[in-house]
């Protein structure tokens, strides 16, 4: 059996996400994936039994990346307004700082043939802990983490993904978003 190459590894899963943006789902193949990684598609095998469950452990790590990438920055022990600041932050922080990656993820989020199979994100469960917790210290009202989610990642993703804003009217927006969130959410 050959051995394993991280560096290889590291190729193969650029590849896929830059030919997944590019091409689709349905439009990236093995084959494609090898070429632009520059191995074999047998060395592509070595990584990944198939391309289904390549794209699901693909989208596996990144999703955990994302949600590792936020909470490495909170601290358990700060107040709530500044906790949700520091995640919100973090959420927009990581958008601008892996565009590909970030579109990668919520491509494959949306594509329920494929999401639905890969359950356990640790990192989401992470978030879920948290906030539950800050709803038990009465810190967060007591809604759903759904629509605690929702409130506070979805109009963040807007605002970094909004292309016709300078980043001057995006850090603005950004501003005010979270004080529209803490707004919201933080019992007074």
């Amino acid at each position: 059996m050959r051995k394993k190459d991280d560096e290889k590894k590291r190729h193969i899963k650029e590849a896929v996400v830059r030919l997944i943006l590019e091409e689709g789902f349905h439009g990236t193949s093995i084959s494609k994936i090898a070429k632009m990684a520059m191995v074999s598609p047998a060395t592509v095998y070595i990584y990944y039994e198939n391309k289904e469950i390549m794209l699901q452990d693909i989208y596996h790590e990144y999703s955990e990346e994302i949600f590792d990438y936020i909470l490495d920055r909170v601290g358990w022990e700060m107040a709530g307004e500044q906790l949700i600041e520091i995640i919100i932050r973090s959420y927009y922080d990581y958008i601008w700082e892996n565009k590909e990656i970030f579109s990668f993820v919520e491509q494959f989020s949306n594509c329920p043939s494929l999401v639905g199979r890969c359950a356990g994100i640790k990192g989401i469960c992470n978030v879920n802990e948290l906030l539950s917790e800050l709803k038990q210290k009465r810190v967060l009202k007591n809604y759903s983490n759904d629509n605690l989610l929702a409130i506070m990642f979805y109009p963040i993703k807007a605002i970094a993904l909004d292309s016709r804003k300078s980043e001057a009217e995006r850090a603005a927006l950004l501003e005010e978003m979270i004080k529209i969130i803490q707004d919201a959410l933080l019992i007074q």
